[in-house]
């Protein structure tokens, strides 16, 4: 019950949207006169960290995230993540200043990182997957819940002890955070949260609110501003540059399709039965695949609970039906009905055109913040085959008896 809780979590977190935080501070305390860039460095080595310049030499604009902001000052670099959820402030402002250097004297209110990051302490598995994505997972020495954290490195180095697990990440052990010497937390920030004990550490948390971007290149975009806490930023502009061309081009399919079939998503989690709004993230993605979204017309970037009533009534006749679960074995069309008999009034059931996620499998959660050309293309080769015929399929499969 507590894993099908945690996960529901992690998926109303992923297609949704939650709320998030109290802001620090207003966008009008940004100080004049500089010049905003993104995220480039102009030496950089994915395999010696420690080898990297330390001048942040910023050439490439953030085109899609708008949930961060970074900024080349002389001496440091400034980057303030905006509050979501409180238009016109600040969540943080980050002041990155290489280790090797002295602080200046000029630097503005704000919370100073020493870059590239070292001795990290991650609690979510998303931020997990970035840092190994950019080779940084040396650099973690601490994780919470560890038993949700799926990157295969990672797994192994926590079974071997170089990663310690510090409990849940709502009171994680911090005694034992300090003895393995913590140096900074990733972490993602939710709505009048509170990070407890580790608050009074005074060590740097950067809290990432990567998964309140709507745009799926805009959340991808903010591999960009791990890659510069770790002095990846080649690596990190790599990735995001070779996602967002792949992503355009299957994008680029569908474009001139006639038929988009109708699509309806989820299933009930105890009484209700929660939809993206036609602005969140996974609407946008399904938009994107070519599909007619049937709760596209909702309101809002992060997900509406309805009755079984309520969906029924409007998806009755949906063409195709997406689940995403968390089961020890796959789902099928009798468990299924076994969960809700009533499952089986919708024409997607009887026509058996219903595809599982089964996230207990896959790398969903972790993939897909990062890489949505993987999603949109896996969704286009589902709801269009022809135009991928030969898609090898990592996240959905058709439903079995």
């Amino acid at each position: 019950m507590i894993r099908n809780c945690f996960c529901l979590l992690l998926l109303l977190c992923l297609t949704l949207g939650c709320n998030v935080r109290h802001s620090s501070s207003s966008e009008e305390e940004k100080s004049a006169g500089t010049n905003t860039m993104s995220v480039n460095r102009s030496t950089d080595s994915f395999h010696s960290p420690d080898a990297l310049n330390n001048v942040f030499s910023l050439t490439d604009s953030v085109r899609y995230a708008v949930g961060y902001q970074v900024t080349d000052h002389n001496g440091y670099t400034k980057v303030e993540v905006r509050d979501p959820w409180n238009e016109g402030k600040l969540l943080q402002r980050y002041l990155l200043v290489p280790r090797d250097k002295t602080l200046p004297e000029d630097l503005p209110k704000g919370t100073v990182v020493r870059v590239p990051l070292r001795n990290i302490v991650v609690y979510t598995s998303v931020h997990c997957a970035i840092l190994d994505a950019l080779g940084a997972t040396g650099d973690i020495v601490g994780v919470c819940e560890s038993r949700y954290m799926k990157a295969p490195i990672v797994k192994e180095r926590i079974s071997k002890g170089l990663i310690t697990d510090l409990g849940e990440a709502t009171s994680p052990n911090v005694e034992r955070m300090i003895e393995i010497g913590t140096e900074v937390v990733l972490a993602s920030p939710f709505d009048n949260g509170s990070y407890g004990p580790v608050e009074k550490l005074g060590i740097p948390i950067i809290e990432c609110a990567d998964y309140m971007e709507t745009d799926p290149l805009g959340r991808a975009e903010w591999i960009k501003f791990i890659g510069l806490l770790t002095g990846r930023t080649l690596r990190a502009e790599s990735l995001f540059h070779e996602t967002e061309a792949k992503y355009l081009h299957v994008k680029a399919l569908v474009q001139n399709v006639e038929y988009r079939p109708k699509l309806m998503t989820g299933k009930k989690f105890g009484s209700p039965w929660y939809v993206p709004s036609g602005e969140s993230f996974m609407a946008r993605v399904y938009k994107d695949a070519g599909a007619d979204y049937l709760f596209s017309y909702m309101p809002g970037t992060g997900g509406t609970p309805m009755s079984f009533e309520t969906v029924l009534d409007k998806a009755i006749h949906a063409d195709i039906w997406l689940i995403h679960y968390n089961w020890e074995e796959d789902m099928t069309y009798n468990t299924l009905k076994a969960d809700y008999s009533s499952y089986s009034r919708f024409d997607a059931f009887r026509n058996r055109r219903i595809y599982g996620c089964n996230t207990n499998h896959s790398l969903y959660y972790e993939e897909v913040p990062i890489r949505p050309d993987y999603l949109l293309a896996e969704l286009i080769a589902i709801f269009h085959p022809g135009l991928i015929p030969d898609h090898e399929f990592r996240y959905f499969i058709p439903l079995k008896e």
